[in-house]
């Protein structure tokens, strides 16, 4: 199958003129392999073989030895090896030795170096539009954050398309699947979740069954701010109840196999006493996740247009993660206590802002305007944080333009890095 560039894939080799090694992260199947692949020079690949994990016990110079960058795919299932990568990058004195991949992140262990000076570390996560070429790329977010003032573009998915993205999710392996293979390659994605890789990455034995009602449970609320006791409410319906610091332990272990990842509440100067909230915004590694786990496809989803907003949040959140990484950006939500939010905030390295609302359809786009031009003109003390980069709502619709207020609209399907 041709290989189809991802974004992390400049920023991979970049850092690899720089650093010892790069660790590259992720849920499993969302290509790391191939994606270090691209710029290995050698590899060694520790879900090959067992014997394998036992020689990086035995002679870990042996295993490491290879022409550069070598890739060290799976590195968490033989752990010992990482000190032993950063032993011989302090040797060598020579950046590009080591490109790590992993799907998971092991238990934490005192005598394990951080790798802080030496690795750096790279979240790759499901493919965004841009990369599936599911998306016309006539919106840059790289040219929004250095200063463009208008947009255009026309997106190439219909609301009925953008539903069966929605429901394939962003896994390369699945690009050319009909929806009946996506939907049992998700399941059975969700089933391993709950029976293989949590227990495999913790060394903890959790009861599957809970697993899955709470991948259901974050399915439903996702793309929100669902408390632990909700959560636990959801798992806990087989009338055995569940306490929240459980519900913290099993996404702790979610988080550790990066099947979820929380969108952060962000920290801005404010111009009067209004508060800010503080919980983070639910969100699985891709939204097909979630749809899995409820068992929703296309058709039932494209009927269920509130729900299909929350999942369409979901979609964008990912896809901005993704191309925010290329501009050095992070991404955060905002909300305070009077009810105004923003579904999204990046905030990059210079600590300047954009602030971005998701809206599935062309009916919310006003008010999701008003909420931008609140947010920037009211709340935010721009003393002290500066002007917004950009003010942007994304879109499930057809065209993107510029408003006159010079918020953009922006179609999803239009977006790039």
């Amino acid at each position: 199958m041709t290989y189809l560039a991802r974004v992390v894939d400049e920023l991979l080799g970049e850092l690899l003129t720089v650093m010892g090694g790069v660790l590259l992260e992720g849920p499993r199947a969302c290509g790391k392999t191939e994606t270090a692949l691209q710029q290995a020079a050698s590899s060694v690949r520790f879900d090959a073989s067992p014997e394998l994990v036992r020689l990086a016990a035995l002679s870990p110079a042996t295993v490491l030895d290879g022409a550069t960058p070598r890739l060290v795919d799976e590195w968490q299932l033989a752990p010992i090896i990482w000190n032993s990568m950063r032993h011989a990058i302090d040797v060598r004195q020579k950046p590009g030795q080591f490109i790590i991949s992993g799907s998971a992140s092991p238990p934490p262990d005192k005598t394990r170096h951080s790798g802080a000076g030496r690795i750096a570390r790279l979240r790759l996560r499901p493919m965004a539009l841009a990369e599936s070429g599911c998306s016309s790329g006539d919106v840059s977010l790289a040219e929004l954050t250095s200063g463009a003032q208008r947009v255009s573009g026309r997106s190439p998915l219909s609301y009925e398309e953008l539903a069966r993205q929605a429901v394939r999710g962003g896994w390369p392996g699945l690009l050319q699947s009909t929806e009946q293979q996506a939907v049992r390659f998700n399941r059975s994605y969700v089933d391993d979740l709950a029976t293989v890789d949590i227990p495999t990455a913790t060394g903890v034995r959790h009861e599957p069954a809970r697993i899955r009602r709470l991948l259901a449970s974050l399915g439903r609320n996702i793309a929100t701010e669902a408390t632990l006791t909700k959560l636990a409410a959801d798992v806990g319906a087989d009338g055995k109840p569940v306490d929240p610091g459980t519900i913290r332990d099993y996404l702790d272990a979610l988080t550790a196999v990066f099947a979820y990842e929380e969108l952060p509440a962000w920290s801005a100067s404010l111009r009067s006493r209004t508060r800010l909230r503080s919980s983070p915004r639910l969100h699985l590694a891709d939204p097909a996740v979630a749809l899995a786990a409820l068992g929703v496809g296309s058709d039932r989803l494209m009927h269920q247009p509130d729900y299909f907003g929350q999942v369409f949040e979901a979609m964008a959140i990912r896809d901005l993660r993704t191309y925010a990484a290329a501009v050095d950006a992070t991404a955060h939500h905002y909300r305070d206590s009077t009810g105004l939010e923003a579904d999204a905030i990046l905030e990059f390295a210079d600590w300047s802002w954009a602030a971005i609302e998701v809206k599935l359809g062309s009916a919310d786009i006003p008010q999701a305007e008003a909420n931008l031009l609140k947010l920037a003109r009211e709340r935010i003390d721009t003393d002290k944080a500066g002007q917004p980069k950009f003010l942007a709502v994304v879109t499930g619709t057809e065209f993107a333009y510029t408003l006159p207020s010079m918020v953009h609209v922006i179609p999803l399907a239009t977006l790039k890095q």
